[in-house]
């Protein structure tokens, strides 16, 4: 016999049912960073449309979600800009913990200081800031970062820098010993001194087009991410990705969303779709950046013996969300080398 369903039973059923997204989702991530085929997998499994736009500092991405009505569902910034902006109330609680996403990310990477209640938060990749060498250009040793820094003959005025200063100034720090986030004046001016000693070598301050500039030879050393180098090295160039004695710069980048997102649904089944075994593989491969969720490691192609870029021999300290007076700092030594 056919039930007869009333009016509450059947909002009760449709409350139970899982909810479907639609429509339209914009993502603001790292440029070249989301694997194409992923993004054309989840638009034909879903029917939603997906735009990428891309950005090239987490400066830029704070800067885009500070000015309010950013348009954008996903942003991906690095851990200490997640601190900065859920301090600032810029990204909506999506209670990320009970995402299936969740469950896929490594212990390791869950509760950590800049999202300790993993109410906001996925991890999508991590890495690490250096600095890499054109061997066509260069030959001699990279295991320091004075190669940089204080550039040897064969490098004089073929070195060049990111156009902030987030990593750039944490890795002159390692170089001096200097504590990330340091709000002593006199500390910083060590800081100030070696990069304005290092200036007159330098042939750029750009985060774009890096490599071909580094590439082609026209710098022989670059600041520069580790699964970039690797990439480009795989590609045919001639690199190698430096592992300074003092340490290298770390990052971890991840799926937020932003106040006010027009798609939070959509934003969150995205999240879970790229954080499953089967497309983090594939995420892993294309961006060859670390993957701090499980993989399936049959597939996955990237070992400490062909990608020894992403499996780092010296320590890695991860940059920090500092004091605003540490971050003044930090924005007047950038400021008045740049002058």
């Amino acid at each position: 016999m056919r039930k007869k369903i009333t009016l509450g039973t059947a909002l009760a059923l449709a409350l139970a049912l899982p909810a479907y997204a639609e429509g339209t989702l914009n993502l603001y991530t790292w440029s070249d960073s989301i694997a194409p085929e992923l993004i054309e997998k989840f638009e034909a499994e879903t029917g939603i449309d997906v735009n990428v736009d891309g950005f090239n500092s987490n400066e830029d991405a704070l800067t885009k979600l500070q000015a309010g009505s950013s348009g954008y569902d996903i942003v991906t910034p690095s851990q200490h800009f997640v601190k900065i902006m859920i301090d600032e109330g810029l990204l909506e609680n999506i209670n990320a913990m009970e995402l299936a996403a969740y469950a896929q990310v490594d212990e390791k990477w869950k509760r950590q200081w800049w999202d300790p209640t993993n109410g906001y938060s996925i991890p999508l990749a991590y890495g690490t800031a250096g600095f890499a060498v054109n061997r066509d250009v260069y030959e001699g040793p990279i295991d320091s970062w004075a190669t940089y820094f204080t550039p040897p003959e064969e490098l004089k005025g073929k070195v060049a820098s990111l156009s902030y200063p987030d990593e750039v100034v944490g890795a002159a720090q390692l170089f001096l010993g200097v504590p990330f986030c340091s709000e002593d004046k006199a500390e910083m001016k060590k800081v100030y001194d070696l990069l304005m000693a290092q200036k007159p070598d330098v042939a750029a301050y750009s985060s774009d087009n890096i490599e071909n500039r580094l590439g082609t030879g026209e710098v022989g050393a670059h600041f520069w991410w580790d699964g970039n180098v690797l990439r480009n090295r795989n590609d045919g160039a001639n690199l190698a990705y430096a592992m300074p004695k003092e340490g290298l710069v770390g990052w971890l980048d991840s799926f937020v969303v932003p106040k006010g997102a027009e798609n939070v649904e959509a934003a969150k089944q995205f999240i879970d779709f790229m954080s499953t075994e089967e497309n983090a593989t594939i995420q892993y491969n294309y961006y060859a950046h670390s993957s701090p969720v499980k993989l399936d490691l049959e597939k996955a192609k990237y070992t400490p013996e062909n990608a020894p870029e992403l499996f780092p021999t010296v320590p890695v300290e991860f940059s920090k969300a500092c004091s605003p007076a540490a971050q003044d700092l930090v924005t007047k030594v950038w400021t008045d080398l740049l002058q």
